[in-house]
């Protein structure tokens, strides 16, 4: 250690005082003269009090002593009194020294502020900074108690500094989001980790009422040594940006959430959930009436509007907000909130801190109790319009956020309300347009199924689930002749009204030609041609190539399955083109699908189709389905069979309750492809309800033929009919002994009605001409046609089969021959090729 530190000091032109322990000068060099202006003789052994010229400065030293015996030293700014009476701003390090003797002795270097390097540069351009810059600036001592505010953190003046100077932060300002501010600033100065980029919400003085978003930036204020001597931070109001961060975060939120689906009802809820808590704390969404059936609004508000609630969401559980709840009918008057904004197509914008001047308010009595209840503040009804098509509005209230709307927050309202209202609309045509399929497709399915004796039948249809809409599946039971029943079932591809209309041709198609009593195999095969004729015609069609090619890809590929079973024998002849087997239901309860000849889709035409014959025992149960019932997104059609099989062997007792226990165990909602399914359980016929007998090719076996129709009626009851019959009888067995060839076959069956049967082994059939006064024959066909009710041709492998059909009679009537009424008939021109019915049937 030096005994005189201050001589090697002055050697080196550094300005230093050497002081004892009460604070007087005892030592001095040549550069503190120089800077100071004080010669040695004139400051040693003087206080060191005497040079501080600020009284602050002078207040302060026994505190700066006092941290010099406690931290070991010092570094400050203090401002000295120049020799010649200016004031000197100088900048001191403070630290002990130590002489032989021991004596404690501190060193006081000093250096004039504008002689730092840069010093004098940093002030000049730091100080107009600070002190007007647009960031808040502040600094805090170590109680956290401001030391400096800059002008911004004045607000205008609305806290000036003189509130703010030798306060902690709470002491200004007790907010939620100060207490924060403040819990923060003490962690800095307690760890010395800065904060950075930390944005913070809560009022200002000059805007007490909205948030405001502030972005900080908190630092450590600390000396050369390392000495902590407060904090410092700086904050701006970001809330302009923030505002439109916001704003764009909710509208992309919207643009991903809302539309999800085409149902309306969905699209109005997600309108409302995107929209709380982010915008306001409870929103109603409610939707003209027409809209939710997917009809145009009528215009005009003469007579008011007509709404339905759709979408609701708010901040508490439950909606306790509510008067009026989802799907709740409401009827609002030409002048209220929600017919003038829809009328006017603008927002429209109230406070709530007066309720009696509210037109929201008053317009519904419930509402006041509502709004002083929750303390609902602020609302905001737009209209919900798209395409220049108005579908409803959409109110927004705020509550808990303390800051109501104002124009900017309309403006986004009005944004969001637009982005929704273009799904909304889309979700109302996508309604419509599925209303029409649907309605479409069920006008052209069998509205009631025939019920027959022979075949106990139930059925389900259910369109497909959006996105797909409805498609093209269908089925019927069509009565044949000779008590027979065709079960059909057949899909389109496609979906839409272009598949529905695809598939009313194709089913009107098949009854005509089931009408024709033809093959399964026969009925496919025409099928397959009428279906190749349309696509070349819907080709050829220039003038509406798009709707031809929508026509064309729905009738291309379409599949079908045809069945026809026979109670006599009991038998079921079946053919399919690209369909799926059925599935056949023993007694037992047994479950199996018959490996059917595959035949092609139609519209392909390069493969046969062909038939094949099962024996179906009585209450047999036949399944025939679409594979939109068994073929899912999760379910391949190996398990879909499988659950089938399983769901129609659970017993029940009756169809309609294996239809329920099919579909819940393999639908458990909409289907995404449309989903058919008809069920048949077969009743074969008594053999007491048939006579048959075989005749030869002899004239006089018509009389026998008639007499075994007599006796055969009486044993059955049918007296009544035994005249008709006789006529009946005696003409097609006189036309088959003369036209036809050996065996001739007569059968009678009796079910609802009684059927007569003449079968013969040629493929020449009687027709029915208008006979002349003076011709001898001619008539008896339409004598038959008089008396029946239904007649025809049907052709077998062997030949062919002339059928009559003849209504029993009601108890009590005795119809007779006199009791016909004969009409002349409509006969076209026919050529020798024409047959009866062409083969078909006649209808009295």
């Amino acid at each position: 250690m030096f005994d005189e530190p201050d001589q090697l000091f002055d050697v080196a032109h550094i300005a230093l005082a050497v002081l004892d322990g009460q604070g007087a000068v005892t030592g001095w060099t040549s550069a503190a003269e120089h800077l100071v202006g004080y010669s040695p003789a004139e400051i040693v052994n003087q206080p060191s009090m005497t040079l501080l010229d600020s009284l602050e400065d002078r207040a302060r030293a026994a505190s700066v002593a006092e941290q010099c015996r406690v931290q070991g030293g010092w570094d400050g700014v203090v401002t000295v009194r120049h020799r010649d009476g200016r004031p000197l701003r100088l900048r001191l390090h403070i630290f002990p020294l130590l002489n032989t003797a021991g004596d404690g002795r501190w060193a006081v270097l000093a250096q004039e502020m504008q002689r730092t390097p840069g010093s004098e540069l940093s002030r000049m351009m730091l100080e107009p900074i600070l002190v007007h810059s647009p960031v808040g600036v502040a600094v805090l001592d170590t109680d956290l108690r401001y030391l400096w505010v800059n002008d911004m953190l004045t607000y205008g003046g609305a806290v000036s500094r003189e509130q703010r100077l030798g306060r902690r932060p709470t002491e200004i300002a007790p907010h939620e989001h100060v207490k924060r501010i403040e819990g923060a600033l003490r962690k800095v100065l307690e760890t010395g980790t800065p904060v950075l980029n930390w944005e913070i919400f809560g009022p200002t003085p000059m805007d007490p009422t909205r948030q405001h978003a502030w972005w900080t930036c908190i630092f450590r204020l600390e000396d050369s040594v390392g000495r902590v001597l407060g904090v410092w931070y700086m904050n701006m109001d970001n809330t302009d940006r923030w505002r439109a961060r916001e704003g764009l975060a909710l509208l992309t939120e919207a643009s991903a959430r809302i539309g999800s689906t085409l149902d309306v009802v969905r699209t109005a809820q997600e309108l409302a959930e995107v929209a709380v808590p982010r915008f306001a704390d409870v929103v109603a969404v409610d939707l003209l009436e027409a809209v939710l059936h997917g009809e145009e609004p009528v215009s005009g508000q003469a007579a008011g509007l007509v709404l339905r609630g759709a979408g609701q969401q708010s901040i508490h559980d439950g909606f306790p907000e509510a008067t009026e709840r989802a799907n709740d009918v409401l009827h609002r008057s030409s002048d209220s909130v929600s017919a003038r904004c829809l009328s006017d197509g603008l927002p429209i914008l109230e406070s709530l801190a007066d309720v009696s001047s509210s037109a929201w308010v008053t317009e519904n009595p419930a509402r006041a109790a509502m709004v002083g209840a929750f303390k609902i503040h602020s609302v905001l009804v737009v209209p919900v319009r798209a395409r220049g098509v108005r579908l409803g509005v959409a109110t927004f209230l705020r509550s808990q956020r303390p800051d109501p709307f104002d124009q900017d927050d309309v403006g986004l309202a009005e944004e969001l309300v637009a982005r929704a209202a273009v799904c909304l609309d889309n979700a109302r045509r996508y309604t419509r347009e599925r209303r029409a399929a649907v309605t479409l497709q069920r006008s052209l399915l069998p509205r009631g199924l025939t019920t027959d004796t022979v075949v106990e039948v139930a059925s389900r249809y259910l369109p497909a689930g959006a996105p797909h809409a409805v498609g093209g599946d269908w089925f019927d039971v069509i009565p044949l002749s000779g008590a027979r029943v065709a079960l059909v079932v057949g899909d389109v591809v496609g979906h839409g009204t272009h598949a529905a209309a695809t598939m009313g041709r194709l089913r009107a198609a098949v009854h005509t030609l089931a009408n024709l009593d033809l093959p399964p195999d026969e009925l496919l095969a025409h099928l397959d041609d009428l279906v190749i004729s349309l696509i070349e015609q819907e080709g050829a069609d220039d003038t509406a190539e798009a709707k031809g090619q929508a026509m064309a890809s729905s009738v291309l590929g379409a599949t079908c399955l045809y069945a026809v079973y026979d109670p006599v024998t009991r038998r079921c002849t079946m053919a399919r083109a690209g369909h799926l087997p059925p599935a056949i239901v023993a007694v037992d309860g047994t479950v199996t699908f018959p490996d059917l000849p595959a035949g092609p889709p139609l519209g392909l035409g390069f493969l046969p189709f062909e038939s094949a014959e099962l024996e179906l025992p009585d209450d047999t149960l036949l399944a025939l389905f679409t594979d939109g019932l068994i073929d899912d997104r999760d379910r391949d059609v190996d398990a879909g069979l499988a659950q089938l099989a399983d769901a129609l062997a659970v017993p029940a007792p009756a169809l309609e309750n294996v239809c329920e226990n099919v579909t819940e165990a393999l639908l458990t909602g909409l289907p995404s492809d449309d989903a058919a399914l008809l069920l048949a359980r077969t009743h074969g016929l008594d053999a007491s309800q048939v006579a048959s007998w075989d005749l030869s090719c002899d004239p006089a076996v018509v009389a026998d033929a008639r007499h075994l129709t007599v006796r055969k009626l009486a044993e059955w009851g049918l007296e009544e009919l035994q005249f008709t019959s006789e006529l009946v009888i005696s003409e097609l067995v006189t036309n088959a002994i003369r036209y036809g060839a050996e065996p001739i076959r007569l059968r009678l069956i009796r079910r609802d009605m009684l059927i007569c049967e003449v079968a013969d082994s040629s493929s020449t059939s009687p027709r029915m001409r208008h006979a002349r006064t003076t011709d001898e024959g001619g008539r008896g066909l339409f004598l038959i046609a008089q008396l029946a009710r239904r007649w025809g041709t049907r052709y077998t492998a062997s030949g062919k089969i002339i059928w009559v059909e003849q209504d029993l009679p009601a108890p009590g009537t005795s119809p007779s021959i006199a009791h016909a009424r004969f009409h002349e008939p409509e006969v076209r021109p026919r050529t020798s090729q024409d047959t009866l019915g062409a083969p078909g049937s006649g209808r009295r």
